[in-house]
């Protein structure tokens, strides 16, 4: 069976380990079959179950696509108790994104498309190449725009939203970036150091306080402001069960203290 996924470890100077998860098809420009769909989940699910991972990168290989969307010869091949198959299997590889514990990066190089925008978009960010396209095409072949499609509007509002996905429109990386969708764009040669700038900050913050960061911003989305303020604080509190806090907040003070003892003496 042909690694149509591959997962690389990197272990990093300032602690912890990042993940980088590559979507390995670029002859069909990483275009998701049922098969692939079934290794990134198992993939996705053995990451989440390391402890010292800090941080996952998914991007596509080949450097034309992120993902060119789902494989067309298993699209017109469906039924209607295939399609909810299909489509089942595409909502669980963008949920094992939004449940691993870490922060994921989707790395954007080249067409991304369909399935493969609604996998960016379940990304918790997205860093592109400049000559990026995006693109739900779906309403083109007959199908509406399904499963984490839902993630859009907060993303970049009801009305590019419907732009988008009544149109079956592309958009360029640039346009991306403007509507919000990208958080960074960076030319093809520069995209890894432009990844590199998201990944820095987060290896060298408290893993646990990462970690609690991600749930508290999922449980947001389903709650009342006065219900996400209460669970916040209920979070932070919990924070000092461990000596995190007070391990990383020391040397600020003490940088403080020092720098008002030289004060003082001057």
């Amino acid at each position: 069976m042909a690694d149509l996924i591959k997962t690389e470890w990197t272990d990093r100077p300032e602690g912890g380990r990042v993940a980088r998860v590559i979507i390995n098809d670029p002859r069909r420009l990483n275009a998701m079959s049922s098969e692939m769909m079934r290794q990134f989940v198992n993939a996705m699910d053995a990451v989440s179950l390391e402890d010292e991972c800090r941080c996952v990168i998914v991007e596509g290989a080949g450097g034309r696509a992120f993902v060119g969307g789902a494989n067309v010869f298993e699209l017109v091949a469906l039924k209607k108790s295939t399609a909810r198959a299909l489509l089942t299997q595409v909502h669980r590889c963008c949920d094992a994104l939004r449940q691993c514990p870490v922060p994921v990066i989707a790395k954007v190089d080249g067409f991304c498309i369909g399935a493969g925008m609604e996998l960016a978009a379940a990304a918790d960010l997205r860093v592109a190449s400049d000559v990026s396209i995006f693109g739900m095409p779906e309403v083109a072949i007959g199908l509406p725009s399904v499963v984490e499609a839902s993630l859009f509007p907060g993303l970049i509002g009801w009305g590019r939203t419907r732009q988008i996905m009544f149109t079956g429109e592309n958009i360029d990386a640039e346009t991306a970036e403007r509507w919000g969708f990208v958080q960074t764009l960076a030319p093809k040669a520069a995209l890894e150091d432009a990844v590199e700038r998201f990944v820095l900050p987060i290896v060298k913050a408290g893993p646990n306080a990462i970690r609690n960061q991600k749930v508290l911003m999922r449980s947001w989305e389903s709650m009342s402001p006065v219900d996400a303020a209460r669970t916040g604080i209920d979070a932070l509190a919990a924070a000092f069960d461990t000596d995190e806090p007070q391990r990383m907040i020391q040397p600020v003070v003490d940088h403080l203290l020092e720098r008002r003892r030289q004060k003082a003496a001057s």
